[in-house]
């Protein structure tokens, strides 16, 4: 490992689509993401259609930084994610932002195929 610092204001890569986008950072042998969704952003909707799947099957570990997201699997458990919360989110959901504020989170597992053109 090197030392070294990068920001998520010049990111490695960014994955843009409608209501939002992913910022990834590779640092340490790690891929790191940024998601920022805008109020009325749904995975399904804005992702999904880019990627050709029903739902995300890329699995998460991360935090919610600001804003409000829900999440739902394809079993029907639902939960809403808060500032602060850290969230482990299988593979096989749906997801989208609960109000008028921007959602922003950083992702430690799933980053490298997030949005991307495989997911």
């Amino acid at each position: 490992m090197e030392l070294e610092i990068k920001r998520f204001d010049a990111p490695d890569e960014t994955r843009a689509f409608d209501k939002g986008s992913f910022e990834v950072v590779e640092i340490g042998g790690m891929t790191i993401g940024r998601a920022r969704y805008e109020p009325g952003w749904k995975w399904s909707e804005h992702v999904g259609a880019l990627t050709g799947t029903a739902t995300c099957e890329v699995e998460h570990l991360g935090m919610v930084v600001s804003g409000r997201a829900a999440v739902s699997m394809t079993d029907g458990r639902e939960l809403v994610m808060e500032p602060g919360d850290v969230f482990a989110i299988p593979p096989g959901h749906d997801s989208w932002v609960v109000g008028d504020e921007p959602y922003v989170s950083l992702h430690f597992l799933g980053a490298s195929d997030y949005a991307a053109a495989h997911d």
